[in-house]
């Protein structure tokens, strides 16, 4: 029976990446757990293969980023978060209180906010929108607090 190769390798190898075993499981650990810090994805990856630095998967993350393998995001106020969901240009909604962040869609077809008023002679290729709110769980501790609609 011929082996076959997993599709986090598959990933590695078409974006040109060694294979290693701390990328594989950086990768394979953060699709499971998206909008994870560094420090969640190194805690999470060291329950998988025992010893792997923080500074050795900051390096992953960076080397899968520059590949586009993962995406980073950056709430203001809030450590860096990544991703394994890569080339939809989907958005981000974040509690105001705990951090917690989830996916949004673009709902009114492709990408319609890469169509800016005025671009300034830019060539746009990505939109980075966040929406901020208190989610289901932080609610009943805020009840008092306004969300602007």
């Amino acid at each position: 029976m011929p082996h076959q190769e997993s599709p986090v390798r598959r990933q590695l190898r078409s974006a040109g990446l060694r294979i290693t075993a701390p990328r594989v499981a950086v990768l394979e650990w953060l699709a499971g757990h998206p909008h994870a810090t560094a420090d969640q994805v190194a805690a999470g990856v060291r329950d998988v293969l025992g010893s792997v630095s923080t500074q050795a998967v900051y390096d992953v993350l960076g080397a899968c980023a520059g590949a586009h393998l993962v995406r980073r995001i950056e709430p203001a106020g809030h450590p860096a978060r990544f991703e394994t969901r890569t080339g939809d240009n989907h958005h981000h909604v974040v509690c105001r209180a705990c951090g917690r962040t989830e996916d949004v869609d673009c709902v009114h077809g492709s990408a319609p906010c890469l169509e800016p008023s005025a671009a300034d002679g830019f060539r746009i290729d990505e939109a980075e929108v966040v929406f901020w709110g208190l989610c289901p769980d932080c609610i009943p501790s805020h009840p008092n607090e306004e969300v602007s609609a």
